[in-house]
């Protein structure tokens, strides 16, 4: 089992240590292992965690509803309905994000083109 310290977790997930306290903090990362100094052992399943937190976060979700999401995870099987409905509303946002992306880029490409 490998264990990061927070510069190297920081430093594996591209994100400050300050992000990550913050993240701890607000209840993204709740079971962060500490060891008898105080100091934060990340573990495997914090990264891949981390990393989903990034995604979601990076696709436009809200803090807010990831902890909600968290939250759903924790509780187990019992709750995947609830957690699977917010992804895919998730997925239909981020789909409608990039067709319109989509549309802005097709107007940028047509004024590189009119080279004026």
């Amino acid at each position: 089992m490998s264990l990061y310290t927070i510069s190297q977790a920081s430093e594996e997930v591209a994100l400050t240590p300050h992000t990550l306290r913050y993240y701890e903090k607000e209840g993204l990362l709740p079971n962060v292992k500490k060891d008898s100094g105080g100091r934060r052992n990340y573990q495997e399943d914090d990264i891949q965690r981390i990393g989903f937190i990034k995604c979601l976060k990076g696709t436009g979700m809200s803090l807010k509803q990831i902890k909600e999401y968290g939250n759903l995870y924790a509780q187990g099987k019992q709750k995947f309905q609830e957690r699977n409905a917010m992804l895919e509303a998730h997925r239909e946002k981020i789909l409608l994000e990039i067709k319109i992306q989509k549309k802005y880029l097709k107007i940028v490409e047509a004024k590189i083109e009119m080279k004026i």
